[in-house]
Parts: structure tokens; sequence; C-alpha cells
């Protein structure tokens, strides 16, 4: 069952998906976190130059200028798909509210004024750890993120931490994004939102 009311229009057609959407992500936001402990964690699937898939799972940072933005190391095997194809998908899942989101579409890191300003609202640790992982590569031996890590505590023990050069953000905009809500039998109900030119069709799928 869903664990709290919903705005009607997230169930309109009619509606902005983008509208949609935010409506869904304010409702996860307000579950309590025993039930939901990271509301805005989504699966993020890419593509390689030589054609193989990958999934994990990241954080939403903001739903901007027309698409979802998350963060990441440049120089990670997600980068580094999102820089060989230009293309990725997304699907949240949130099961006390009995609905799924996906979306697919076209990627671009957003500016460096952009990644600058989230940075800076990281905790300390956090911007750390950005420097001192070469994500995705392997480790040269056991302890080594932790010297990494001292040597990045050094260097800026006395200031701001700035911003890595390989470090920053991704916006997905949404070539196609769909509304799943469960309903019983598993005759559930879906919405594809299609882009066209400056508007969205908008169609029902079966279940």
């Amino acid at each position: 069952m869903t664990a709290i009311d919903l705005d009607p229009r997230v169930d309109d057609p009619s509606a902005d998906p983008f509208e949609r959407f935010g409506i869904l992500l304010d409702a996860a936001l307000r579950l309590d976190r025993a039930l939901l402990p990271e509301p805005t964690a989504f699966s993020l699937a890419t593509v390689d130059a030589d054609g193989r898939p990958s999934v994990r799972i990241v954080l939403l940072k903001a739903v901007e200028d027309g698409g979802f933005v998350f963060y990441t190391n440049f120089e990670s095997r997600k980068s580094q798909a999102l820089d060989a194809t230009g293309r990725a998908a997304l699907c949240f899942h949130w099961q006390h509210l009995e609905r799924q989101v996906r979306a697919e579409g076209r990627v671009e890191r957003v500016s460096d004024a952009e990644a600058d300003a989230y940075f800076a609202t990281r905790a300390r640790g956090s911007q750390l750890g950005a420097w001192a992982s070469k994500q995705s590569r392997r480790m040269e031996h056991d302890g080594a993120l932790e010297e990494r890590l001292a040597e990045f505590v050094r260097r800026f023990a006395d200031g701001e931490v700035p911003r890595p050069p390989h470090w920053g953000g991704w916006r997905l905009r949404p070539e196609t994004i769909e509304f799943w809500r469960n309903m019983p039998s598993r005759l559930h109900v879906r919405h594809r939102y299609r882009r066209s030119r400056d508007r969205w069709e908008v169609e029902r799928l079966y279940p």
C-alpha cells in the first residue's frame, strides 16, 4: 500500500512529466527513512564503446534545465561509457509508493560552475575522498586508498578543498519518460512520454 497520500496530478497523463516526477520525489523524500533510506537513489544503465552494458546505483542531486543531474568521477567506468555513447537510461523504484519512473536519453556534462557549486556543499570527508579515489581502477595494494587519503588530508590541511578536475556532474536529458503504477493482478498503469521537438507526446502502454 502507498505509505502517504499522493497529489492526484501524479496520475494525470496530461500533466508535464517533470511535474509528475517532482510530486513523486517529494513524496519519497517524506517517507520514513526506515522505509526508504535513500529516496534519491536510482539505477543508471550505460553501454560502453564495445556494446557491453553496465548498471549501478547513483544518487540524484538535481532536476533542472530539463534533465536529471548526478555527480561522479570522470575517469570512472560509467563516465567512460557516457563519453563513448552520449546516452544512458535510469530507473527510480519507490516500492512503498508502488511507483516506478524510467527515463532514456542523451547525457552531457554540467558546467564547471555548477559542479563547483555542488562540490562546495559536500562534507569535507567526501571532498577529500573525491581526490583520493581512482574510481573503478584496480587498487595497487591494501591500504592504498588510506595512503592517498592521508596525502590529500595533508595537502589541504590549511584551507578549502577544491573540486578535482577529474570530478563533476552529468545531466541526462530524457527523450522518453515512463511512469509505472502498481495495480492488482499485475494490470499496472504505464504512461510513456516521448519528446517531439518542443513538446511531449504521451501514450498508455499495456502492462
